[in-house]
């Protein structure tokens, strides 16, 4: 859809909107949002499906960052909490702007672990991830995104039985506190179900982090710059309400078929049990996730009694 008029809120919600994010901003209602979820191009000579985005300098991409972050103010309620995705290049401008017109929360990196190799310079392999609110009061639901890894030194108590960590089997395990530092995270490549030739495109894992932990069933996920619509596919997947803003047309159909196929699978990978996994464990997770003899008779008995 395209926005040519005032529109309000139940008009927009679960829709993609192919237009520039400037040109839709005057047409959304006020402070609708709960979350936002920035990725916007990085200060770098990029393409995206033809359309090219310039390396601009440092002050004129902060101006840049300022003509959209600060206008999209408006449509945020006064608890809601932000995000914006940066690399090395132009994390500086993102603090600079975000600390001028929000609270600066915290800053993630994370490992990229894919990425060309340097023979003059250190491997790009990380990214930064600004966490922003509008004030003090905003939604952080630290056990929502508690991360499952394996323990590397199986302490025990006194009793000789596991301290802090569960054992299984298909290994030991720790359950910890999430971290600002997330090692935890494959780009998506070909042979993962939500893979698309978006030449930017965030993990559902990544995106499914933020939207967990910065808001509740039911709220609205904002993105003004959707690429293929990893947030709102995932703001779907885990119940919230979405609205994505993208200026190309293609991206925005490849938007709409993943959410399509959201409605068939709402799974995300590396997110199991309501947990996030370290990377490489997809076979201990289909392990956990395979019911007992016991279970299926449950659910062959639950399917036969329906009704």
């Amino acid at each position: 859809m395209r926005l040519e008029g005032p529109h309000d809120v139940s008009t927009i919600l679960g829709r993609t909107i192919c237009q520039d994010v400037l040109l839709a901003l005057p047409h959304l209602p006020d402070s609708f949002v709960d979350l936002l979820i920035a990725d916007p191009p990085y200060n770098l000579d990029k393409s995206f499906n033809g359309q090219t985005f310039k390396a601009r300098s440092p002050d004129e991409y902060e101006s840049w960052l300022e003509s959209w972050l600060v206008p999209l103010r408006r449509i945020l309620k006064p608890t809601a909490s932000v995000y914006i995705c940066g690399d090395w290049r132009s994390s500086a401008a993102i603090q600079r702007v975000a600390e001028r017109h929000f609270i600066v929360q915290n800053r993630i990196t994370w490992e990229r672990e894919k990425g060309r190799g340097a023979l003059a310079n250190w491997k790009n392999c990380s990214e930064d991830i600004w966490f922003l609110t509008t004030s003090r009061q905003y939604t952080f639901n630290v056990d929502a995104v508690k991360l499952k890894r394996r323990v590397i030194a199986p302490y025990k108590d006194a009793n000789g039985d596991p301290k802090d960590w569960e054992q299984t089997e298909s290994g030991n395990y720790r359950v910890t506190h999430p971290s600002n530092m997330w090692t935890d995270i494959s780009v998506p490549f070909w042979s993962m179900p939500e893979n698309t030739d978006h030449p930017t495109q965030k993990p559902e894992k990544l995106i499914a982090k933020l939207v967990l932990a910065s808001s509740q069933p039911n709220d609205v996920v904002f993105d003004p710059f959707l690429g293929s619509g990893t947030t709102s596919v995932v703001a779907k997947k885990l119940g919230r309400n979405f609205v994505g803003v993208e200026i190309d047309q293609h991206y925005c159909c490849l938007a709409e078929k993943r959410l399509a196929m959201a409605s068939r699978d709402d799974s995300i990978q590396g997110f199991h049990e309501g947990l996030f996994w370290e990377r490489n464990t997809l076979s201990q997770q289909r392990k956990r996730a395979k019911p007992s003899s016991q279970q299926q008779s449950l659910v062959l008995f639950d399917r036969e009694h329906v009704g």
